[in-house]
Order: C-alpha cells, then sequence, then structure tokens
C-alpha cells in the first residue's frame, strides 16, 4: 500500500509559477516509476510527467520547457515545477506510484490559472 498526499495547488495567474508536492507513504527506493497526472473538467486524465527510479524524466508535448518533475527518494517525495503556467493548464494534478504492477493515487490538488 502506498499513499500519496499532493498539496501546492491554487489560483495563479497567466505565466506565473506554482510548485506541487506529493508525499509518499512509503520508501521510494522501492517505486521505480512516479508521475503526475492531470484532469481538466469534460477531458480525460492524461500523463504530465513522470520520472524512473534512475531520474529519467519525461514529459508530454504541452509541457516541455514549462514543467520540471523531480523526486526525493530519501525525503519521500516528488516534486512538479510548474512555470509559464496558461489557461489550458487549469485542472486536477494526481500524484501516481507504480508499486510493482499496482498503481497508487493521491487525491489531487486543483491548479486554476486565470487572471
Amino acid at each position: 500500500q502506498v499513499q500519496l498526499v499532493e498539496s501546492g495547488g491554487g489560483l495563479v495567474q497567466p505565466g506565473g509559477s506554482l510548485r506541487l508536492s506529493c508525499a509518499a507513504s512509503t520508501s521510494l527506493f522501492s517505486i521505480l516509476q512516479m508521475g503526475w497526472y492531470r484532469r481538466a473538467p469534460g477531458k480525460q486524465r492524461e500523463l504530465v510527467a513522470s520520472i524512473g527510479s534512475a531520474m529519467k524524466s519525461d514529459y508530454a508535448d504541452f509541457v516541455k520547457g514549462r514543467f520540471t518533475i523531480s523526486r526525493d527518494n530519501a525525503e519521500r517525495m516528488v516534486f512538479l515545477q510548474l512555470n509559464n503556467l496558461k489557461p489550458e493548464d487549469s485542472a486536477v494534478y494526481y500524484c501516481n506510484a507504480v508499486l510493482g504492477t499496482t498503481p497508487y493515487w493521491g487525491q489531487g490538488t486543483q491548479v486554476t490559472v486565470s487572471s
């Protein structure tokens, strides 16, 4: 079992920044892949970024150059730095961890980009 708790969402103006955090209940050393997903109203959940145990990261095309994912295994934390935010980035952002073949999800944190 892995419990994930996200934080850091909020309301920000276009062009602004946020840093999302995900705290895990268990050591990340055994979790090979972690990621951030998002779901906007009326849309399907989509992958934003992922990071493996070797710190290799991948990004969706729509966030490349703007978002950065990182993980701190010792602190059991995963982060997503969101820069140059756009209104279309507004969504609930979810932290994801895959332990073995089982995915785990946090409750999500709302990001709203609006002037």
